[in-house]
């Protein structure tokens, strides 16, 4: 299945929102500004503004300007575990697998929904409390994947490190390619960095 079939799908099951629509666009607009500015300082009237709307025109897709934020982390967290689950299943052995979580977590870091995923990082405390119960209960299903993969290759022999501690590496590692990982400067593909991430892994064979 496709990147944008998948997406289909999950707009059919009122999952993520339509990015064509008007509250897709205003989520887009909203991660972007809240990425640059920072949510507290990002105004109802900079979030209409940036979809055209008059500013009461927001609370009918929203009630709040924190369940906008809710919203983008949310739909990204629902996006991104659905396009990984689509790469562990076209992959068919545990090293296929992770290339594929690699990949997958590679692009939506440093491709379209990379804004969301830093709002994710750096916003998380201006979320209330029943708010990041519920987006913390989605990151676990995410987080799993990850786990279950490396666990796996600990058990066939190919991994020494505890899957804990390598995912949290590789989190931070992941993350931070936005900061220097530039492809239109002629440098690494995507599948290219993925590879080397790979290599860095230094995989037993089982």
């Amino acid at each position: 299945m496709s990147q944008n079939q998948i997406l289909q799908s999950l707009i059919a099951d009122n999952l993520v929102s339509d990015p064509n629509g008007a509250r897709g666009r205003l989520l887009t607009e909203a991660a972007r500004l809240f990425r640059e500015k920072g949510y507290e300082r990002t105004t109802v009237r900079d979030l209409a503004a940036a979809v055209g709307i008059q500013s009461g025109s927001l609370f009918h897709h929203f009630r709040t300007k924190e369940e906008i934020l809710k919203a983008v982390m949310v739909e990204t967290i629902r996006l991104n575990t659905a396009l990984m689950q689509a790469a562990l299943e076209a992959a068919e052995s545990n090293r296929a697998k992770l290339r594929g979580l690699i990949r997958a977590e590679l692009e939506s870091i440093n491709g379209q929904t990379g804004e969301a995923m830093a709002v994710l990082v750096f916003e998380w405390r201006s979320l209330s409390a029943s708010s990041q119960a519920e987006v913390l209960e989605l990151r676990d299903i995410y987080e799993k994947l990850w786990l279950d993969v490396l666990e796996s290759l600990k058990g066939e022999g190919a991994l020494e490190a505890e899957p804990f501690v390598v995912r949290r590496m590789l989190t931070g590692a992941l993350s931070w390619t936005v900061t220097w990982y530039k492809p239109e400067r002629g440098g690494l593909t995507l599948d290219g960095l993925t590879d080397q991430v790979m290599a860095m892994m230094a995989l037993e064979s089982s």
